[in-house]
């Protein structure tokens, strides 16, 4: 450890990667500084934890790796270094402890991200990390020392190492806004577009349904659609109305496909089983008995259980006639089209896909370009389905940087290397 003791590692960003980074580097000696934009760190942690905190996920390792897309081959060695057992204990070192959802999800036990946040940091200060808030990063001046905007003027910092976690482009009330994807382009450092994920879509919804059943769960739904570019896709869960289209966690779990379908074709359509439970000749046979002086409404609501939103859904898609044919009622139940023309724009979404591209980082992810600089979390081009898959892989790059960085700094220092 003592190898490091006068080396000063800045780390710019305190989200999760960061902050993990920074962990790394302080077991390992060195000094370390975290800066942040914002003013004080973790915003979009505690907020993303509002609601209970997902840290990560139980799954078998295979079916946790498909979740990475494209990028399962690059968050692989990431996962094995840092994966869920070992976010789990993390967490228990803490002072945390967890539990298992029955949708296989990783909960801290009080649910709260911020008893987590708040142990962690008292850790960090205590291996003497500092922390320094309402510094934005605007990236080097002509001696190659980090610039930072603050309330005071612009400051300048040398690092002998530096780990960016600058987040995506999600949520920029929070700090994730993207502002650093010019800095870095200029100096000829690859990044892909930061697009929308895990995301809303929007619909070209009836006056009627947008201003009725807005925020209205649509429960216990399969959604499918083949006109994605791949395989047909199939969902089962959850998803909700909103005046503009449709979101929740089961259309967030398809958007990276829906999201690359709409750009390539202009729009997508996929289709809700409203009632996954029922075969066809079930709802025919229910849909056979007297309807009597009821209402259709109360017909489907009496004999097959739909009603509310999944209703009035019904209603979006059919004549009024339309109820009468049997054959027609029930493949629309079972197949009800939703024309997706739009992702939603990515300041509402929960993350952000693109950003700095793998061909321009070695295995520790470092810029080939710029030795010494490291890059972590989501600013990296991946992306994830929410259910603690984005949170997993953002502490796991954290601590790849993070030890890259202490590998760097050995053998620049060492004279093992030069660079």
């Amino acid at each position: 450890m003592g190898a490091h003791a006068a080396l000063h590692v800045a780390v710019v960003g305190g989200g999760p990667a960061g902050l993990m980074a920074a962990d790394v580097l302080a077991r390992g000696g060195a000094k370390v500084d975290v800066y942040d934009a914002m003013p004080s760190v973790g915003r979009k942690f505690l907020l993303a934890g509002k609601g209970g905190l997902n840290l990560t996920h139980s799954e078998p390792r295979d079916a946790f790796l498909s979740r990475y897309g494209a990028a399962r081959a690059r968050a692989d060695p990431w996962l094995r270094s840092f994966g869920p057992d070992e976010i789990r204990a993390w967490a228990h070192g803490l002072g945390i402890e967890t539990f298992i959802g029955s949708s296989g999800r990783v909960f801290p036990t009080e649910l709260k991200a911020a008893p987590l946040l708040r142990a962690w940091l008292r850790q960090l200060r205590n291996a003497s990390v500092g922390f320094h808030v309402r510094h934005r990063w605007i990236g080097w001046d002509g001696d190659g020392a980090l610039s930072f905007a603050t309330r005071d003027g612009e400051h300048h910092i040398h690092a002998h190492a530096t780990v960016l976690a600058l987040g995506g482009g999600s949520w920029p009330r929070l700090g994730s806004d993207g502002a650093w994807v010019p800095t870095l382009q200029a100096r000829g450092i690859p990044v892909a577009p930061l697009r929308s994920a895990n995301c809303g879509f929007d619909v070209l919804w009836s006056e009627h349904l947008r201003t009725q059943y807005a925020g209205h769960p649509l429960k216990n739904v399969v959604v499918s659609c083949d006109e994605i570019d791949g395989p047909c896709v199939e969902q089962r869960g959850e998803l909700i109305i909103t005046r503009n289209g449709v979101e929740g966690s089961l259309i967030y779990a398809l958007s990276a496909q829906l999201r690359d379908s709409i750009e390539s074709h202009g729009e997508v359509v996929v289709r809700v089983d409203l009632v996954p439970d029922r075969t066809p000749q079930r709802l025919a046979n229910e849909l056979s008995r007297p309807r009597g002086a009821r209402s259709w409404s109360g017909h489907l609501a009496r004999t097959i259980g739909l009603r509310g939103v999944k209703s009035a859904l019904l209603r979006e898609h059919l004549a009024i006639q339309d109820f009468d044919d049997t054959e027609r009622l029930i493949a629309v139940v079972k197949a009800l089209p939703l024309k997706l023309v739009a992702a939603r724009p990515i300041d509402v979404a929960i993350s952000s896909a693109g950003g700095v591209i793998f061909d321009g980082l070695d295995e520790r992810l470092m810029i080939k370009t710029l030795p010494g600089v490291f890059c972590a979390g989501e600013m990296l081009d991946w992306e994830a389905p929410t259910g603690g898959y984005l949170l997993t892989a953002c502490l796991a790059s954290g601590r790849i940087a993070g030890a890259g960085a202490l590998e760097w700094l050995t053998q620049r220092h060492t004279g093992s290397q030069t660079t």
